[in-house]
């Protein structure tokens, strides 16, 4: 039986973005848009090359600011932090190019964050390589992504599926309670995108995700909600049929050439 407060969790805004606006120069990459993220969800943004996806992932991480608009986390107006102290508030990140440690082994990646959390002296790795208050956390998370076997390898040596699943391990280090995660199937052939559609299908109980994606399949295995950017605007948003018979969204995004959903 669902609990009042798991109900109540459900139903609570989380992210609250209003009003965003980035340009560079005078093109307009976020076009007064807002968004909002509820806790549980995995809520994707789609859209076509240029409609502003990577730029609305770079201002709710923090690597951009806006030129006008708010950002709310969990009631919190984050608009002006930081990268790394949204990080310490719970919302990490997950990049569209493999960001790992390719000479380090996959336990090392992991367990660089888990000692940045624990609030450790990068000064002296030697002596922490062998700290199992590091180690042992570690190795839990990739047992959980499916990479325990893998601990000894060379990141630069795992297969580009496992290296995705290693920059999510390392994501989930820092102990997040929302996942944004920019195109995390990019690169992948079909066998490597269903495993990470099921990956991502097991963490759903525990994160609150916002997905930015171009494998559509993806998308409609995964999203509770979609919202459709289009040259920087939000130009619908709601569940899987509301955007499948949305017709704006099929003239825009979706359509073949009879107009139907692709």
């Amino acid at each position: 039986m669902t609990s009042d407060t798991s109900v109540n969790n459900a139903s609570r805004t989380v992210l609250d973005a209003h009003g965003l606006i980035k340009n560079f120069g005078g093109l307009a990459a976020t076009d007064n848009l807002s968004l909002s993220v509820e806790a549980g969800e995995i809520h994707a943004v789609i859209g076509p090359n240029g409609a502003g996806k990577t730029t609305l992932v770079n201002l709710l991480s923090g690597m951009l600011k806006p030129d006008a608009g708010k950002i709310l986390f969990q009631d919190r107006d984050i608009t002006r932090m930081s990268a790394p102290a949204r990080v310490k508030h719970g919302l990490a990140r997950s990049y569209q190019i493999t960001s790992i440690f390719r000479d380090f082994t996959v336990l090392e990646n992991v367990m660089l964050p888990v000692q940045a959390r624990q609030g450790h002296s990068f000064r002296f790795w030697r002596p922490v390589a062998r700290d199992k208050s590091l180690i042992d956390p570690a190795r839990t998370l990739l047992e959980r992504v499916g990479l325990g076997d893998r601990v000894d390898i060379r990141a630069g040596d795992l297969a580009y599926g496992e290296q995705r699943q290693l920059e999510i391990a390392i994501s989930l280090a820092t102990e997040p309670s929302f996942l944004l995660l920019d195109e995390p199937m990019a690169g992948m052939g079909p066998e490597e995108s269903q495993g990470m559609i099921e990956f991502l299908r097991a963490l759903k109980g525990d994160y609150t995700m916002l997905l930015i994606e171009h494998d559509m399949d993806a998308v409609f295995a995964l999203a509770d909600r979609i919202t459709v950017l289009v040259y920087g605007k939000a130009i619908a948003t709601g569940t899987l049929d509301k955007i499948r018979n949305d017709p704006a969204v099929r003239a825009a995004y979706l359509g073949d050439e009879d107009g139907e959903v692709a």
